[in-house]
């Protein structure tokens, strides 16, 4: 009996007769990088406002936030409140706040790496890949 190692050892010895493709990328159309780069952008947005719910659920559960407090306010004289500045809604602000900026960024991003691969094709040639059939 074999095993799975000595069946894919006799599987990439053979020699397969698929068609083979090579095509170069030579353009990337702008504004569907711009659509593209933007959808990415609203994926990560919704990501940070849950990461940024979740970490301060925890934070809050934990006791942390009000262990901060305390000592903050030993510190400072019960000048400064912790809690009052890490409370649910100022946090949910916040996260928005990073997730507009991190929209803005990512799109602009995607936009302008779409433009400089296009100037770079014109040096370069394009990215070549290949496609194999089995």
């Amino acid at each position: 009996m074999s095993t799975v190692a000595d069946k894919l050892a006799k599987k990439s010895t053979r020699k397969t007769g698929g068609k083979q493709v090579r095509l170069r990328l030579v353009y990337i159309d702008f504004w569907s990088a711009v659509k593209l780069s933007f959808l990415a952008a609203v994926a990560l947005a919704i990501v940070t406002m849950v990461s940024f719910f979740l970490i301060q659920l925890v934070l809050s559960t934990t006791g942390l936030i009000t262990r901060a407090d305390e000592f903050v306010a030993m510190l400072t004289d019960n000048s400064i409140s912790v809690a009052s500045m890490m409370g649910l809604p100022q946090v949910m602000a916040f996260a928005a706040v990073v997730a507009i900026l991190n929209l803005i960024v990512v799109t602009v991003l995607g936009a302008v790496v779409a433009g400089v691969y296009n100037m770079a094709v014109k040096v370069t040639g394009g990215l070549l890949v290949g496609f194999m059939s089995n």
